[in-house]
């Protein structure tokens, strides 16, 4: 009993050397996994945001909101209303999502890694240390870049800050503009991070806020990237066998004609009425679809797709207060899994890519899937997302198939409004 209390970070801390000290809330909102990625040994795993960790999806929204309240509080009710939130991809679309929920009125726009054709590149932004480096923005109307309104970027971690001066260094490069807010889940900047992004803004001629919901200091030993590697090399393992051969039922949602799934082209608090109005049919057909007597069930998001998942495992879990309904999405980003009780991803499933990213095709992952029991897993994607990698062997759909009786594909189809 006394292991379901350890933190989600102690594996890492006596076999890394990496310890975390803050604010009392955050051991509770990250735990510490080794990256498989030669510039960075570790991982802040958030247990809040729906990415690795299947959560109560209540839980993640409620994060989001939280959070939003507060950016919403520092900038009153006028620039509130009249903000643009960013995203960044992919982790932080849906934390995006509900910031800009919590704000109100703001329109909300996230980065991407996937090609669009057709849509304009407004901009991008490198984050060296991510294992996927390069974000594009994509707005359908450019003019929410250039129009001076106050900026709030959003991001689950705060680690260094060197992305976000990145990310405002080429922004105000294209359009200045007199405030930025950086929203993000947890603040471990060091002092020299404090100081550099202050000097950014300062060389700017801008502002530049932080608001999180913990704070707090990451410390790492000097060989760090060395004990990294070797973690991974001695506790990798064989990833777990698809089972080929197993077709996953398919929902087509009934989606609204003409709305955005989600903010990579631009969402308003319109486009968010209408997702309101339409949860209850929605969601309706996945209760349809899900097996009867079904206890636990994961509503699985795609990658940058996690805002409009949340929604409907909110929805699904209203409607079926007898359920144990968590959500979680796939991401790019390797990370080893060792099944020990103080460590955050215990199992990962590895499969190919399936949505045409614009950096080439490659592997993809799915966190704490394997082994926790799940009666359902509904995976939902977009149009754009539903390829043949994903239902081929060995693809996403295959190895949901290996870990629970009874996994289904939910597609969100645009009748024909191309990719919204």
């Amino acid at each position: 009993m006394a292991a379901e209390h350890i933190w989600p970070g102690q594996w890492v801390t006596d076999r890394l050397g990496v310890t975390l000290t803050g604010s009392p809330g955050l051991p509770g909102l990250v735990g510490l996994a080794v990256r498989d990625n030669p510039r960075r040994a570790h991982l802040l795993v958030s247990t809040v945001l729906g990415k690795h960790v299947p959560q109560h999806p209540k839980t993640v929204r409620d994060a989001g909101l939280t959070l939003g309240h507060r950016v919403r509080a520092l900038l009153g009710e006028e620039d509130a209303a009249r903000a643009l939130v960013l995203g960044y991809a992919e982790t932080a679309t849906g934390l995006g999502h509900c910031v800009a929920d919590g704000l109100g009125a703001a329109r909300c726009l996230h980065s991407t890694r996937r090609r669009v054709p057709g849509m304009p590149d407004a901009g991008g932004f490198e984050e060296e240390h991510s294992h996927a480096t390069s974000h594009r923005l994509l707005p359908a109307d450019p003019g929410w870049l250039t129009d001076g309104a106050p900026l709030v970027l959003v991001d689950d971690e705060l680690s260094t800050g060197r992305t976000i001066r990145n990310t405002v260094e080429a922004l105000h490069r294209r359009a200045p503009r007199e405030r930025y807010v950086v929203a993000a889940l947890v603040d471990v900047r060091d002092p020299a991070g404090h100081d550099d992004l202050a000097k950014a803004a300062a060389d700017l001629g801008t502002t530049v806020d932080v608001v999180s919901l913990a704070h707090g200091r990451v410390a790492l030993p000097a060989d760090v990237l060395a004990r990294g590697r070797r973690l991974v090399a001695d506790h990798t393992t064989a990833p777990p066998t698809p089972a080929d051969g197993h077709r996953a039922p398919r929902i087509t949602l009934d989606w609204p004609a003409g709305l955005p799934d989600g903010g990579r082209h631009g969402f308003t608090a319109a486009h968010r009425d209408r997702l309101e109005a339409a949860l209850p049919a929605l969601t309706g057909q996945l209760r349809a679809a899900l097996p009867p007597g079904a206890r636990r069930v994961l509503v699985l998001g795609s990658e940058e797709l996690m805002y409009v998942p949340l929604r409907l495992a909110e929805a699904l879990a209203d409607r079926l207060p007898g359920t144990d309904v968590r959500f979680s999405a796939t991401t790019r980003s390797p990370v080893l899994a060792v099944d020990h009780p103080g460590y955050p991803i215990r199992s990962r499933l590895v499969f190919p890519s399936h949505d045409d990213p614009a950096d080439g095709p490659g592997d993809r992952y799915a966190y704490n899937v394997a082994g926790a029991g799940f009666d359902a897993v509904v995976a939902v994607t977009d149009t754009a997302g539903d390829t043949g990698a994903l239902h081929a062997p060995g693809g996403l759909l295959s190895h949901l198939a290996a870990h629970t009786p009874h996994p289904l594909l939910a597609v969100i189809h645009h009748k024909g409004d191309g990719d919204a």
